[in-house]
């Protein structure tokens, strides 16, 4: 992934409109329930949105619904226009967008310019998927028969993203679902409604994308969340969030009246694997990114970083020297490393990890004084298996440290989780970090380099309560698409009776 970087502006723009987009039209929603938009940092109001409501949701599916059958008939240049033109409004809008993050969700500089440069290389990938949708001929043992199988568009497909990468997090589905004919329903999370949710309608309304094909509803989700997932229109919910709640919208759409299919990408619990043999330095500078970036509030962040007993005292300085230095304040600061997380609720949750942690043991070896919704990096040492910082998603700028005696033990520790998104291992012989990473349950596995890496046209998904399904490339294609068999009896077929 290539990372432009440039520093904020002083000023957010107007450039979105703070309501709902339903068919085409930008209008207030119909909840009795308004929404403040707040800056995490400065805890300044960003804006203020009437949400939508039950009625709104069905608006917004039943537009959809309305306009999928001609979008789906476009021809395959239309809809990879329409793409590449939204590439460009994300390149053209690019500052006004980096401003947004980093005033709406935290972002640091470097976080909003990463997370731009992600949502518009998968814009970019998907723009290819018009041409990369194939059908098949089959061969039949019945007489005359000719079998064909084609693939095309699921209808409508629900979209339910989360605050930490609103905007690519978002993209991810929808450019592949609107690439390959299907029309969206998009439900941002209520903490980043411009970025998650807003902006991206905004960037295809530029992009010439007919009325209706993309919609974005901004509700509470104990007034609009259930019936989302339940309502008879979608044939798909693409789910970005936390386990519990991923299990509920499977649980829903495998159970209820309307059965559909699901792509849930949900938590994760990373380990960061350090062998004996592997460059401590490139180690320590990897982890202390892998963990701190934007705050470690991402789904693949490292969560437990596990090292040879032989390194271990030595590795344990190095990485407490080295995330010393890291920067924490103010995100719009280019230098700013840790920004603050996304809300109050967020950051009392973190110092609930951090009284238990030390209370059941953990030697703490960095800490800092929390001021508002600024958590400075905390680092656990001798943190065993069975504490809660070593068991949970941790989802802050929160790591602890285990000692493993050899290799054998690292896999071990490394597999006991019921997460399995991603991991990754440090060594110095590269086929045996291939090989140990074979041996790690997930759905990802990075060899000297970060669990946080997101490639467009590379498989993306985990494993056990990390989700279902896998994004990006050939796998988006397979997710957002279905297939029908169309047989042909060519000559008379000769029946029993």
């Amino acid at each position: 992934m290539t990372i432009e970087t440039q520093t904020p502006t002083a000023q957010l723009t107007e450039w979105v409109p703070q309501r709902q987009f339903i068919a085409g039209t930008w209008r207030e929603g119909q909840s009795q329930k308004t929404l403040t938009l707040t800056n995490p940092y400065t805890q300044d109001s960003l804006g203020t949105i009437r949400q939508a409501s039950v009625e709104d949701l069905d608006e917004a599916y039943r537009a959809a619904a309305a306009a999928q059958n001609d979008w789906a008939a476009a021809a395959p240049a239309a809809r990879q226009a329409v793409l590449f033109r939204a590439a460009q409004v994300l390149q053209e809008r690019r500052q006004e967008i980096i401003d947004w993050l980093i005033a709406e969700s935290g972002s640091t500089v470097l976080k909003a310019n990463v997370e731009v440069s992600a949502a518009h290389a998968i814009t970019l990938e998907a723009a290819s998927y018009p041409y990369r949708v194939h059908g098949k001929i089959l061969e039949s043992n019945v007489p005359g028969k000719e079998n064909r199988v084609y693939r095309g568009p699921l209808g409508v497909v629900g979209v339910i993203s989360p605050w930490n990468f609103p905007l690519h997090l978002s993209q991810r589905s929808v450019a592949p679902a609107l690439a390959l004919g299907n029309a969206v329903v998009l439900k941002p999370a209520s903490d980043t409604a411009v970025t998650g949710g807003l902006i991206i309608a905004k960037v295809f309304e530029e992009a010439g994308l007919p009325a209706g094909v993309l919609n974005v509803v901004v509700g509470a989700g104990n007034e609009i969340g259930d019936a989302f997932v339940e309502h008879e229109v979608p044939a798909l919910i693409s789910f970005t969030g936390s386990t519990p709640v991923g299990q509920n919208v499977g649980r829903i759409a495998s159970s209820g009246k309307h059965l559909k299919h699901v792509a849930l990408e949900l938590g994760g619990n990373s380990p960061f694997v350090v062998l004996a043999d592997a460059d401590l330095d490139q180690a320590v500078r990897a982890a202390a990114m892998g963990k701190f970036l934007h705050q470690g509030q991402i789904c693949m962040a490292v969560n437990r970083i596990i090292v040879e007993d032989a390194i271990y005292d030595d590795f344990v300085r190095r990485f407490t020297d080295h995330v010393r230095t890291i920067k924490v304040g103010d995100p719009a600061e280019p230098d700013t490393v840790v920004g603050p997380v996304i809300n109050r609720s967020q950051r009392d949750g973190l110092l609930e990890k951090i009284r238990t942690a030390q209370e059941q043991g953990a030697r703490v070896v960095l800490d800092g004084e929390v001021e508002g919704q600024l958590v400075p990096p905390h680092v656990f040492a001798d943190v065993t298996p069975d504490m809660e910082i070593a068991r949970e998603e941790i989802f802050g700028p929160l790591v602890g440290i285990q000692r493993v005696a050899d290799e054998a033990e690292a896999l071990r520790a490394a597999n006991d989780t019921d997460y399995g998104l991603a991991s990754a291992v440090f060594t110095s012989d590269l086929e045996r970090g291939v090989a140990f990473a074979k041996g790690i349950k997930a759905g990802m596995t990075h060899v000297n380099d970060i669990p946080v890496n997101d490639e467009p046209h590379v498989s993306f998904g985990g494993e056990g309560n990390s989700g279902l399904g896998r994004f990006n490339g050939e796998w988006a294609i397979d997710e957002f698409t279905t297939d029908h068999w169309i047989s042909v009896q060519r000559t008379p077929r000769q029946y029993p009776f």
